[in-house]
């Protein structure tokens, strides 16, 4: 009997091992070369309806259109009731991330916005992936999170023609795919996606120029520094930056102009611009992570009054204003707003509720003014010490 007893324990203990074992395996993901980050559960208490809730006022004017030319429809417009969340969270739901670039600020703060709404909407977030700019990795992402089967993906794709027909097959397997920023190519709203969500990133590039011009005075040369790809927001910074320069400031003169690859080429493509023209007075750079490069190579170059503005309020680009130095401006996102609206765009499709094809989250003009208030509307939370410490 004591050996019978004895052998019984050990088979609990071997089964109980090779549960934990498959347990450990199933966390660590899919087991190929993608790089799959799980996702911790959230347990969030629901209460009231499900909404953006920043101090902008809900009747700020937009000025972006959607990627095919669409009206924006304001964030503030959309919400989930208390009794549709519910129903939601019924239905055991999962989602997926796939961001072309999850290493700055904004990509952090959307990706929290989305997991917190979720976790209200009881859905299970699978995993997020990291595409590091690569359009090979982000559709070997998109076929591992496929494998995965979740009901919503939330996406933002690394170009819009060469990732069609990866998102096509996600689409085709009847998953709901809501946006960031951009569409794939030949893509049907209420068809192939359900909605596309964005900052308003023309209104935040024509507040870079009024930065700029009240900066400078209302005169002077200046450069752009711009996204040399086939990305529908960061052509639509530049184009309102330069615009406004051009028609409400004639005596500011956009003398160069050059295009970065990468985020990583901010410097390098800055000190070029810097060698060729020495006497720029102002430089307007297409977002946060290479203007931090512009700003060092200003440095380097001794330039102190040079005026930067940007789009994107990265701790990088925070400090330096914090402290006075280059940078001026900053056309703000609220990327925390915008992954809000997307899922909450995602309860949308789950409820067979009409979606709007574009939604857009009004931008943020931010000086060193109002630079810790600001910080709170964009991240949800108060500014990091390191960047109050410059005010107290």
């Amino acid at each position: 009997m004591r050996k019978a007893k004895l052998v019984l324990m050990f088979l609990l203990l071997l089964v109980v091992s090779v549960m934990v074992a498959c347990g450990n395996d199933e966390t660590a993901g899919s087991g190929d070369d993608t790089d799959v980050t799980p996702v911790e559960d959230l347990e969030v208490e629901m209460d009231g309806p499900i909404k953006i809730n920043s101090d902008i006022p809900e009747g700020s004017e937009i000025f972006s259109e959607g990627p095919n030319g669409e009206e924006a429809v304001s964030a503030h417009t959309i919400e989930l009731t208390e009794e549709e969340v519910a129903e939601i969270r019924e239905g055991d739901y999962t989602a997926a991330i796939s961001m072309h670039y999850a290493g700055n600020d904004w990509s952090r703060a959307q990706i929290d916005g989305l997991e917190s709404t979720f976790a209200k909407m009881g859905i299970e977030v699978l995993a997020i992936t990291d595409a590091q700019f690569s359009v090979e990795k982000q559709t070997s992402d998109l076929e591992t999170l496929l494998s995965r089967q979740p009901d919503i993906l939330v996406s933002i794709p690394v170009d819009p023609v060469s990732t069609a027909s990866a998102y096509q097959r996600i689409a085709d397997s009847g998953v709901n795919i809501v946006f960031m920023d951009n569409v794939p190519d030949g893509f049907v709203h209420g068809e192939d996606y359900v909605s596309v969500v964005s900052a308003d990133n023309y209104g935040n590039g024509v507040a870079a120029a009024h930065a700029m011009a009240e900066e400078l005075g209302g005169e002077g040369q200046i450069g752009v520094i711009y996204h040399d790809a086939d990305f529908f927001v960061t052509a639509q910074r530049v184009e309102a930056f330069e615009t406004t320069i051009e028609n409400e400031y004639p005596d500011i003169e956009i003398v160069d102009r050059a295009g970065i690859a990468a985020p990583e080429d901010g410097e390098s493509v800055a000190s070029s611009m810097f060698t060729r023209t020495s006497d720029l007075d102002g430089l307007f750079v297409v977002w946060d992570v290479p203007a931090e490069g512009a700003m060092a190579a200003a440095r380097t170059a001794g330039l102190d009054d040079l005026v930067i503005t940007t789009i994107d309020l990265g701790s990088g680009v925070a400090i330096d204003m914090a402290a006075d130095q280059n940078l001026k401006g900053i056309g703000a996102q609220l990327p925390y707003d915008q992954g809000v609206s997307e899922a909450i765009l995602a309860g949308y499709a789950l409820l067979g509720k009409e979606a709007p094809s574009y939604v857009a989250v009004p931008a943020l003009s931010v000086t060193k003014d109002n630079l810790l208030e600001s910080w709170k509307l964009v991240y949800n939370e108060e500014a990091p010490e390191e960047i109050q410490s410059y005010f107290d």
